[in-house]
């Protein structure tokens, strides 16, 4: 489980490709830190550690399995060789939680519409699929709610059935991969458990 606050950004340094899976390898200035099993958010998405290599020319590396699902569902399918990804190891349960709850189970791809100046800030508006199973299964947004676009837990503005904006800070604008999306830019969004829980309680209770 994560809260939503990045740590910082990792850079990929290789992807290698096993039949339907893909590897990646990835450099971050916490990984001597990191063990192989422990729980990793990249993007939003919760992966595994499955190897770690000290001494390459990018320094100590950690290595990530991503399955065909994941794949499908989020972002990382589209990432390169020195591509920047949001990172967080996973949550402690003894201190605050500063974001929301977040799963790390990435629920479909965004794609950004737009991108505003907000007076010192920037507002980013995403589009995302909503057809009527998708809302019926609490994928959807609420005004002042939470979401999750690459791993960052933000609040929502302005929603609308299949759009929703962000207000975007230039501290997290510096220090998350939002320096890196334009408009045409896909993102990974995980929608509000609550929201899920909700609509699951009024199917088994109708």
């Amino acid at each position: 489980m994560f809260s939503g606050i990045v740590e910082e950004m990792a850079t990929v340094v290789a992807i290698r490709r096993d039949r339907e899976n893909i590897d990646f390898t990835l450099h971050c200035s916490f990984v001597d830190e990191l063990k192989i099993d422990q729980s990793v958010s990249h993007n939003g998405v919760c992966l595994t550690v499955v190897d770690i290599q000290p001494d390459t020319p990018a320094g100590t590396v950690y290595t990530v399995t991503a399955m065909k699902e994941t794949l499908q569902r989020s972002n990382l399918g589209l990432l390169h060789v020195g591509d920047r990804v949001n990172v967080e190891r996973s949550m402690l349960m003894n201190g605050r939680l500063d974001g929301h709850i977040v799963q790390g189970h990435v629920d479909g791809k965004a794609t950004c519409t737009a991108v505003e100046d907000a007076d010192g800030s920037k507002l980013f508006t995403f589009e995302h699929e909503a057809d009527a199973e998708a809302i019926h299964r609490g994928y959807f947004t609420v005004d002042k709610g939470s979401v999750t676009v690459n791993g960052v837990s933000l609040t929502v503005c302005n929603p609308t059935r299949n759009t929703f904006q962000v207000a975007i800070i230039p501290y997290t604008l510096e220090h998350t991969n939002f320096c890196d999306i334009a408009v045409g830019s896909v993102v990974n969004i995980e929608f509000d458990i609550l929201g899920k829980y909700i609509a699951r309680l009024r199917d088994i209770t109708a």
